[in-house]
């Protein structure tokens, strides 16, 4: 069977030429519903881009670099693994190819930066687990290399590039909102040390949502370590409280799943005497029937593309980089908050 060529897209999707290579290449320009039909052509017919004509083309390498973590959280890295997947499946429908390096921590993921541009030219990267002084954007901007976040900036004043994110204050404050429509009062939040921003945004979520309602109450404010034994821990002296807490949001599932084994331990009925949130909706959620904030993925890898096809078109440095997208997560109900 003959290789799919370009016009044979272009013909099946009912669009041009240009439409196609658009789709592939600046994204952005095209239409979402037409974008889509076309991403679905390609993704049927299993056509791939001339990369060795790319290149001579455009005199880019076609390689993107994103890091992959060491393991922490058997639950909570399977989200930034969905996202990883989404990014480099997207990427090969638009004839890129998404390079996967190990580093531990910042310093070694500068240093694979440093070998990967000498070794492979890469013509960007995509980075995730932004925090507060990230010395990695600093690094890729003082250098001109083009990047595109997977997570804000979180307050770096040198740090101002393109980004996505999720919004993880919406998905608290649609969780405790659920919970106040269902009759709870005293909603207490796990979330990890302050000096984890993403947290703090979640967490922010659900503070305003309680301080509206007025029912705010600091000793339900619980901060901890991430981890299921964190979450049972300090699920344990809430509920030792004279006045415990009827229903805990918590910013990731996997204290979730330690809320959900101190309420079991104790006899408790989940959703019913105590309900829980989560956040991510890792497959563990789905599983057990946690109740937990969905982060879009699919659609955070998409964006990243698009952004980072707009940097890489941009003069370098750009006088405005394209974005920030910020994308709104979605919440997912089942047993873990159901009263009947």
């Amino acid at each position: 069977m003959a290789r799919p060529t370009l016009e044979i897209v272009a013909a099946r999707a009912a669009v041009s030429r240009q439409t196609v290579s658009n789709v592939l290449n600046s994204p952005h320009l095209v239409r979402p519903e037409t974008r889509t039909r076309v991403e679905a052509v390609i993704a049927e017919l299993g056509y791939r881009p001339n990369r060795a004509a790319q290149t001579l083309k455009t005199r880019r390498s076609q390689l993107v670099g994103a890091r992959i973590e060491p393991p922490r959280d058997g639950i909570n890295r399977v989200v930034l693994t969905h996202f990883l997947h989404a990014l480099t499946s997207r990427a090969q429908l638009q004839g890129l190819r998404v390079m996967l390096f190990a580093a531990d921590e910042d310093r070694d993921e500068i240093g694979q930066y440093e070998q990967l541009l000498e070794d492979h030219d890469l013509d960007a990267f995509v980075l995730t687990d932004t925090h507060v002084g990230d010395a990695r954007t600093a690094w890729l901007a003082e250098r001109q290399v083009p990047f595109v976040t997977f997570g804000r900036p979180w307050g770096a004043l040198s740090a101002y590039h393109s980004w996505v994110d999720v919004d993880g204050g919406a998905g608290t404050r649609a969780a405790t909102t659920h919970l106040l429509d269902i009759g709870h009062r005293r909603i207490a939040f796990l979330g990890w040390p302050s000096d984890a921003a993403a947290g703090d945004d979640r967490r922010d979520g659900w503070a305003q949502t309680c301080a509206a309602a007025g029912i705010h109450d600091e000793r339900l404010d619980v901060r901890v370590p991430e981890g299921l034994e964190h979450g049972r821990a300090a699920t344990a002296k809430l509920l030792d409280l004279a006045d415990p807490p009827t229903a805990l949001v918590c910013v990731t599932d996997s204290l979730a799943l330690g809320v959900w084994a101190e309420v079991t331990r104790r006899g408790l009925r989940v959703g019913r005497d105590v309900a829980i949130v989560g956040f991510d909706d890792s497959p563990t959620a789905a599983v057990i029937g946690l109740s937990s904030a969905a982060q879009p993925m699919d659609q955070a890898a998409a964006a990243c593309l698009e952004l980072m096809h707009t940097v890489l078109d941009a003069p370098q440095p750009a006088p405005t980089p394209p974005g920030p997208v910020l994308l709104a997560p979605q919440l997912v109900l089942r047993a873990s908050t159901a009263r009947d």
